[in-house]
């Protein structure tokens, strides 16, 4: 058996078929979608990503891959590391550019050693720690706990964040999901969900096929109308979404927010095997709660329509946890190049993982579920 190892700066030329064989299903890590961030720029050197996929083949069959990415800063990662970069700067030494294996964008947990097999997994991971040598740092973000041990093990640091995560417990529909929760958050939900029927405002699910090129247009403003709200540049170009809703359209959901017919707001989804990612939302104008709504409520019920098994609200966010969603711990790992920073990072994160328990525990104290 011949086997090799190589860098990819596009997905050009890397068999479809046999990259999404490794990706296990996840929808992130298709090639379809990465290649999407890559053609369409929004991924790219110019971005500050600059991809550097890494590519096992056997007797030239792909046996491996890490979406592996030169980074020039720390934005669109979320796993934030700002504060290393400055103590970087404050002592005269260059943090960027590091070496990041990540979904761009996507904070979500999948897989980042996509490989055959154990033995792949361990030259994957080996080949991007040799790699990481010409510059300040390796990271992976979000990896699975068997991928996060295996990482450790050959010398990465740990790093745990969390992330509010909604588990479909076999309801018939929303009212049971809402039976289990205390009175109060039973009637609070209850009252938000009101007060945006009150205003007048329904929604449409739009899955796959029925997503057509003026419903990205429309979703596409709204998502740069809220990024402009807030005083930043989105992350993601029109053509993006259009690509991904012709390339992967099983995968798509859009849930539009009208009054009287016209839309004012949307939320795209994206559909795993068992599972509801919520991504991105936009609205043209503000109406109390819609938020809420469009991109909790509304996903809920659509995995509950549909038998999924989990919805993932993403990153950060206590109110995400009144409106029945529970904090998860994720894992990232992380090696430094430079020994005493590898140190003091190393104490930081034990320090960290203790706060990042205590949060947790202190936000199951306060369960919307009933006790």
């Amino acid at each position: 058996m011949t086997e090799r190892l190589r860098v990819a700066d596009s997905l050009d030329g890397v068999s479809t078929a046999q990259w999404n064989a490794l990706a296990g299903g996840n929808p992130f890590l298709r090639h379809e979608f990465l290649a999407a961030l890559t053609d369409t720029g929004c991924a790219s050197a110019r971005s500050g990503w600059q991809p550097q996929f890494l590519l096992l083949e056997r007797d030239g069959a792909l046996a491996g891959a890490m979406p592996l990415y030169v980074k020039s800063h720390s934005r669109g990662e979320y796993v934030f590391d700002w504060a290393w970069a400055d103590a970087y700067a404050r002592h005269g030494l260059e943090y960027y550019p590091k070496l990041l294996c990540a979904v761009p964008f996507t904070p979500v947990t999948g897989p980042r050693l996509l490989a055959a097999d154990d033995a792949a997994r361990g030259a994957l991971a080996a080949a991007a720690l040799a790699a990481a040598r010409e510059f300040s740092s390796l990271h992976v973000l979000f990896a699975p706990q068997p991928e996060a041990q295996l990482l450790r093990d050959a010398g990465m640091l740990l790093r745990r964040t969390v992330q509010f995560h909604w588990t479909n417990e076999d309801y018939g529909d929303f009212d049971a999901f809402l039976a289990r929760m205390s009175h109060q958050r039973r009637k609070n939900i209850r009252q938000e969900r009101r007060r945006v029927r009150d205003a007048g405002i329904s929604f449409r699910w739009l899955q796959g096929a029925q997503i057509g090129e003026r419903d990205w247009e429309f979703f596409h403003r709204c998502y740069c109308h809220t990024y402009a709200a807030h005083g930043s540049r989105p992350y993601l170009s029109l053509e993006f979404f259009l690509r991904i809703g012709a390339a992967m359209p099983e995968h798509t959901l859009l849930i539009v927010a009208e009054r009287r017919g016209a839309p004012i707001a949307a939320a795209f989804d994206v559909l795993g095997e068992d599972v509801l990612y919520g991504r991105y939302w936009g609205a043209l104008e503000h109406v109390p709660l819609l938020h809420f709504e469009a991109c909790y409520y509304q996903a809920i019920e659509f995995a509950i329509a549909r038998g999924l098994r989990r919805f993932e609200g993403g990153a950060q966010g206590e109110h995400k946890l009144f409106r029945g969603l529970l904090p998860l711990a994720t894992l990232s790992a992380h090696w430094l190049a430079h020994p005493r920073f590898a140190s003091a990072i190393e104490d930081y994160l034990e320090r960290e993982a203790q706060g990042i328990a205590q949060y947790v525990n202190e936000l199951s104290e306060h369960t919307p579920f009933k006790v």
